[in-house]
């Protein structure tokens, strides 16, 4: 177990140590004191009298100083034993200590700092004796072009230390003895402005300057030196430079030598600037470089300005600029506008109509063949030349080659710089064109007679009489909307005229009663035109056509005397028997012609001329009771007999059931109701009739509406109408008999018949000609004489 004292030992010297850390003891001893040693400086703060420990006196390093230093033991005071000397050492660093015997320290360690104050003992120097230096004309005045150097052992910072520099003389003198001046603290050498005048207009020199370096500043006394400055001046070399052109995108090394500017004086250091930022830098010798190469698209055009300084950093003169032009290569194709909408060109314009003019851009020199763009179409129209381009201007013009409304074309066009020469570069440039629709057409009807048209007088008003159709050739809508009218033949406006504008339909239509004595025919000019203004030539002769209506008179059918006619015939009847008459209603009508419609069995025959019916054979298989139901049909006896009739029962006999009278009409069909008539003949049967006279020869299919007791049905007759012999039977096409000639048959014959006469009658002549010739060989005298009257 360790001694409570220890413990408290332990405790209590930390304690002390803390409280007597004291502060530095500062003691200032003149340098080179020239007193008694050794010298006093301080009472050392350690109370030695209390105790019975001594002084100890301790170096840096912590051991015993062995020095000019000491501690006075019955004073306590420290002491110096020799003079100090600031340039050896300007300070000391001390420890003292109270210490025991036996080393033990009861107080302490007092730090002590001995500062030797510096006494102006040190004369000062410059660097060298003699200084050669360089002024070139032009440097500006003020400007320092040489700098002394010149040094004071003495305490920096101190009176002691702070060096003037002074001119003390000038030789020669001439032109002015004041042509320098030098800064006093500094000891910058510059011109002086009286110097910088003279230096412009003629070359002197040398000089020899004398100069001073004095310490203690600004005051009288000190120490001083003086050293000589031989000045050279020499020519100015800071001359304006010429502008240098460099190619663009230059393949050297970099950075490349572009050009060099020297100051002829001393001490310089080359600074440069460029206008906008570029690429360039100068070195210590005056070279001026580009470090990488330039794009003229992006500068064209560089100001350097370049300025000699001295190591301060002072302009020596005004900087030289240097202007560098970038010189254009061709690196740049044309560069072509972006393809539009489709230019936009109406039909019929004119050759030399402009479309567009071009406008490539060059990014390279403008002015310069670089720049210099031709063109040339690369793709034409396939047939003839429907565009121009003029090379030069690259205005594109309409050719000479018609083109057609709706035409469209994807004209590609080659821009090339150099003016077109070659190694040329080239872009492709598109230009769309639509040759767009005039209203150069009048519409024209696809037929231009229509009819004759024939319409029973008592035809009802609101009955569709023809349609006609008219087409134009424009492509625009708008100019494919149409006017009807009707021009001529009708001054009473009987017709009228209903269409669409922009179908190319239009229906004629009946609008006033017709009458055959009032007018029995119509020939209506109906004009078609376009609603837009017409651009070009007139409307031809297709826009008009003529339509011809032929007004039939209507005569009222035969009346009889009664409207059905009874007679009660026995089984046994023989064939001829008269069983009654058929007679108009009014006896001083004109003569009819009778004839059965519907006799089925054939067992009645009636009279053309009489009306009178009889039997035509025995009514075989009747019964007693039967009812034989047979039409009677009467006409004019000058009028021919064309019709249908049609019974009402015809048709579905669920639907014919039933008592009641049955209604007729024809279908809802416009050219139905044009071309056919419908007469009811009695409560069950009706009449169907051509309206016109003139119908198209061909089976044709009508509708007839039938209605019975609230029930209604169509009917589709069949009706075939053909041309009729004088007899009344139809002629119909037959096709060419078998073994019958054809025509190119028959010219073989012709041609071969013709030959065979052609060849005997060669014969002929041959042998007459040969007879003559026999004749006139024979003697005179074998000629018989001619008897003469």
């Amino acid at each position: 177990m360790v001694p409570a004292c220890l413990w408290l030992l332990c405790l209590s010297v930390p304690q002390v140590l803390l409280k007597a850390q004291p502060a530095e003891l500062y003691v200032e001893v003149p340098e080179n004191y020239g007193g008694n040693f050794p010298l006093y400086l301080t009472k050392l703060p350690l109370h030695h009298e209390e105790t019975e420990g001594q002084i100890v006196l301790l170096g840096d390093s912590g051991m015993v100083a062995e020095g000019p230093f000491a501690v006075d033991p019955e004073s306590g005071f420290l002491l110096v034993t020799r003079a100090l000397d600031r340039e050896e050492q300007a300070e000391y660093r001390l420890q003292v200590t109270l210490e025991t015997e036996d080393g033990r320290v009861l107080g302490g360690p007092q730090p002590v700092l001995v500062h030797v104050k510096d006494e102006n003992d040190q004369v000062p120097h410059f660097s060298q004796a003699i200084y050669r230096a360089q002024l070139s004309q032009g440097t500006r005045p003020g400007t320092p072009f040489f700098f002394l150097e010149a040094s004071d052992g003495d305490e920096p910072g101190t009176a002691n230390s702070d060096l003037r520099f002074h001119i003390l003389s000038q030789v020669p003198a001439q032109p002015s003895p004041d042509m320098f001046q030098l800064e006093p603290q500094l000891g910058a050498l510059a011109l002086s402005p009286k110097g910088s005048t003279s230096l412009d207009h003629t070359l002197e020199g040398p000089y020899q300057l004398l100069v001073q370096v004095k310490d203690l500043g600004d005051q009288a006394s000190g120490h001083q030196t003086t050293a000589t400055i031989d000045v050279s001046i020499v020519e100015n070399t800071w001359v304006p430079l010429e502008p240098i052109h460099l190619a663009e995108n230059l393949e050297v090394p970099y950075p490349h030598l572009i050009a060099q500017v020297h100051w002829s004086g001393g001490d310089v250091c080359y600074h440069l600037e460029s206008q906008p930022p570029g690429p360039f830098d100068a070195d210590t010798e005056g070279k001026l470089y580009v470090t990488r190469g330039l794009d003229r698209e992006s500068q064209a055009e560089y100001l350097l300005q370049v300025w000699a300084q001295n190591t301060r950093g002072e302009d020596y003169a005004e900087p030289l600029e240097l202007q560098v032009v970038v010189t254009d290569e061709n690196d740049n194709a044309p560069v072509c506008p972006p393809r539009g909408p489709p230019i936009s060109i109406p039909e019929l314009s004119p050759p030399g109509t402009e479309i567009t003019r071009l406008s490539a851009e060059d990014a390279d020199a403008p002015g310069s063949p670089n720049a210099h763009i031709v063109y040339r179409l690369l793709i034409p129209e396939p047939e003839g030349r429907a565009f121009e381009l003029d090379p030069t201007s690259g205005s594109m013009t309409l050719g000479a080659a018609p083109l057609q409304a709706g035409q469209n074309f994807l004209l590609q066009v080659l821009a090339v710089d150099l003016a077109g020469a070659e190694g040329g570069l080239s872009s492709t440039c598109e230009v769309a064109v639509l040759i767009t629709d005039i209203n150069d057409h009048a519409p024209e009807f696809t037929t231009s007679q229509i009819g004759p048209i024939s319409l029973p007088e008592d035809t009802e008003p609101g009955t569709l009489v023809a349609t006609l159709m008219a087409t134009d050739a424009d492509l625009e809508p708008a100019f494919r909307v149409m006017d009807f009218a009707i021009e001529a033949g009708d001054v009473e406006r009987t017709f009228g005229l209903d269409w669409e504008p922009d179908t190319g339909h239009a229906q004629l239509w009946l609008r006033k009663n017709l009458s055959y004595e009032a007018a029995p025919s119509y020939k209506l000019v109906v004009v078609v035109r376009s609603v837009v203004d017409l651009v070009g030539p007139d409307p031809g002769p297709g826009s008009t056509a003529t339509v011809t209506v032929l007004v039939e008179r209507v005569v009222p059918p035969p009346k009889l005397d009664q409207e059905s006619y009874e007679a009660s015939v026995p089984v046994s009847t023989p064939a001829g028997s008269l069983l009654l008459t058929i007679q108009p209603s009014d006896p001083m009508s004109s003569p009819l012609r009778f004839s059965l419609v519907n006799d089925s069995e054939s067992w009645l025959c009636i009279e053309e001329g009489s009306g009178e019916v009889h039997t035509a054979r025995p009514l075989q298989g009747a019964q007693p009771g039967d009812t034989y139901t047979v039409l009677v049909e009467a006409q004019d006896a000058g009028m021919a007999s064309h019709g249908v009739v049609i019974s009402g029962a015809s048709g579905n006999s669920d639907l014919a059931s039933g008592q009641g009278p049955y209604s007729f009409a024809l279908g809802p069909n416009p050219t139905v109701q044009r071309d056919w008539r419908l007469q009811a003949l009695n409560d069950s049967h009706a009449y169907l009739t051509l309206a016109l006279h003139w119908v198209e020869p061909q089976e044709h299919v009508v509708p007839v509406v039938v209605s019975h007791n609230d029930q209604m049905w169509q009917l589709l007759v069949r009706v075939v109408v053909c041309r009729c012999n004088v007899e009344g039977q139809c002629l119909r096409k037959v096709g060419r008999l078998k073994g019958m000639p054809t025509k190119l048959s028959a010219v073989g014959i012709l041609v071969g018949t013709l030959a065979a006469i052609g060849f005997f009658l060669i014969l002929i002549f041959t042998h007459l000609a040969l007879s003559r010739k026999k004749d006139l060989d024979q003697p005179v005298d074998s000629v018989p004489l001619r008897a003469a009257v």
